[in-house]
């Protein structure tokens, strides 16, 4: 036996699944799907075959001829689930498990009506990552293992279904509606996706189109309408786009992530909607992925950096095509930012700050950090500067040309590196990045004319005249660096001055409150209390619950809070509240 990752039941000497056939019938009332799917295998085989499962209520296992299959569905493990261990016979290739979901499915999110922008019909949308696709469907639930599936969806007729997939027809049948769909390319498991809602089109590009409940549809379609110039910017910097179409689609309020890369459908929280373009940096990431994480893909979550270091770096250098490299430099001071944050963070587990992490008994929700997107950037910014542009960007086509469609461990990608680009590693000091905490001295920090004045109002408060063109990038990086115990006539000044606690950016918004919590600012507290009612974004949620639970004044106001408004947040998003409260 071989468990080659630490989150998942699977033993690498037993066969692997080729393709799944998917059905599932959506119930609104009981909030499960119940459902049935056919699992391929790559080779016949017999014995014992493994699967992860989480809270789902098996029904039966049998054979492509509808033989009973013997099974045993062991008790849950507070992380992995349970084991769903299949005897096969002989010569077996196909079978078919029947089984529904759990209300509480740690990747499903059912809205009511009234959770939504339109107010008038149910929503429910998947996050199946890290390690939720079990609680979706019974399978080897780890990235390693790559697989092909279609998919029909049975839902109200008055709604529609949308997938990370290729659409392939809708049928009507009395009050209900089946919507079928096909992943001809292979996908790890957490980027199975999809979502049943009042959803609408409309075309952005040849190759895009952006969903949305209708209320949201003209005003997410003019945010996001530049999404072209970006996937032609990315196929210039990384090749060809492997997956047909970028579509995009906006999700409810409760989506815990800024974006998450599905391909073919980018689900995007509508956080991003400001009306001015002005935080599509995250649209540039997810489309990043489409080459760094869905192409070429981490074995384990213990190699997660594979995925989000490579991306952050990609996802700047298509912001540099795009915007120049002073505002490609401004998002890197922000890493920065948020990387000595999420360092402070960890201190207490040191070792969760290495790039490579052990995560036997760690679930991969509460090692999630910033860590793996900004220092994993870093590394591979320290690498491009040793080597050279040009012979960087050849390397990483190369990287990506060579693990397309596959996934890999930073080992193998170490031994790539030396081959292609000898003595680099070694040059950037790679193993501190790797194997030791923290953040090596000699590591790149980024350089411009505006991060130089930046630094010039540190401790100042601007005049109107010199912040009146500041980008959303610059005001997080002033309100950021202000000191923690902030004057309240300084807080004053700067919110009679630029009208901080009515900002639209949600990203500077969420700056400026915790500023001006630890300040005590009243119009702040206020601002916050509906603000977190109005949004589901981790991002959001678990710096203004830390800072008001961080607070004697307002410990109380953060447990008032989280009980009045937990039931709309993403099942991920509650667990991260609920440990940061527990601590308080």
């Amino acid at each position: 036996m071989a468990r080659l990752d630490p989150h998942s039941y699977n033993d690498s000497t037993q066969p692997e699944t080729e393709t799944l056939d998917w059905r599932a019938r959506v119930d609104f009332k009981t909030q499960r799907l119940h459902a049935e799917v056919t699992h391929t295998l790559k080779e016949a085989s017999a014995g014992p075959l493994d699967l992860d499962t989480r809270d789902l209520e098996i029904r039966d296992v049998v054979d492509a001829a509808g033989r009973p299959l013997p099974y045993i569905l062991s008790p849950s493990e507070p992380i992995l689930g349970s084991r769903l261990r299949i005897e096969l016979p002989p010569g077996l290739r196909q079978f078919t498990v029947r089984y529904r979901t759990a209300p509480h499915a740690s990747a499903l999110q059912w809205l009511t009506p009234a959770q939504t922008a339109g107010g008038q019909h149910p929503f429910l949308y998947s996050q199946c990552q890290a390690i939720h696709a079990r609680s979706v469907v019974p399978l080897q639930d780890t990235p390693r293992i790559r697989i092909r599936y279609t998919a029909a969806l049975r839902i109200p007729k008055a709604l529609k279904a949308v997938m990370a997939a290729s659409f392939l027809r809708r049928e009507e049948l009395g009050v209900e509606a089946e919507e079928h769909y096909e992943m001809p390319q292979p996908v790890p498991p957490y980027l199975l996706a999809f979502a049943v809602g009042s959803l609408a089109p409309k075309e952005l590009g040849p190759r895009s189109r952006v969903w949305a409940e209708p209320e949201l549809l003209e005003d997410a379609a003019a945010e996001f309408s530049g999404v072209d110039d970006m996937l032609r910017a990315a196929e210039s910097l990384f090749g060809p786009y492997d997956w047909e179409r970028f579509d995009l689609l906006t999700m409810p309020p409760s989506f815990p992530y800024g974006g998450m890369e599905n391909p073919r459908l980018t689900f995007l929280t509508p956080t991003l909607i400001t009306g001015d373009k002005s935080l599509v940096n995250v649209v540039a990431h997810e489309l990043a992925h489409s080459w760094t994480g869905n192409l070429v893909t981490n074995a384990s979550a213990e190699h997660f950096w594979l995925n989000e270091g490579f991306t952050v770096f990609a996802e700047r250098r298509i912001l540099e095509a795009l915007e120049g490299p002073e505002v490609s430099a401004l998002h890197g001071a922000l890493g920065r930012r948020a990387l000595d944050s999420a360092l402070q963070h960890f201190r207490a587990h040191p070792q969760l700050t290495s790039l490579r992490t052990h995560l036997a008994g760690v679930d991969p929700d509460e090692a999630f950090s910033q860590i793996p997107y900004e220092k994993g950037y870093l590394l591979l910014r320290a690498m491009e500067d040793a080597a050279g542009r040009p012979a960087f960007d050849e390397f990483l086509r190369r990287y990506l040309a060579t693990y397309r469609f596959r996934a890999l461990t930073t080992e193998e990608f170490v031994a790539f590196a030396e081959k292609e680009l000898p003595g680099v590693l070694t040059k950037v000091d790679a193993e501190a990045y790797l194997h030791r905490p923290g953040v090596p001295p000699g590591a790149p920090s980024p350089r411009s004319l505006r991060l130089e004045a930046m630094d010039a109002l540190r401790g100042k408060v601007p005049t109107l005249e010199q912040a009146k063109d500041w980008t959303p990038a610059e005001w997080q990086l002033y309100l950021e660096s202000l000191p923690r115990e902030v004057p309240r006539d300084v807080i004053q000044q700067l919110d009679a001055r630029f009208s901080l606690t009515q900002s639209r950016n949600s990203e500077v918004l969420v700056a400026w409150l915790v500023a001006a919590l630890r300040a005590d600012w009243e119009p702040a507290v206020s601002r916050t209390e509906v603000f977190l009612g109005e949004v589901g974004r981790m991002k959001y949620l678990k710096p203004l619950y830390s800072v008001l639970s961080a607070s004697h004044a307002h410990r109380s106001l953060a447990r008032t809070l989280f009980k009045k408004h937990g039931e709309r947040y993403h099942p991920i998003a509650r667990q991260g509240v609920e440990l940061i409260l527990s601590r308080a």
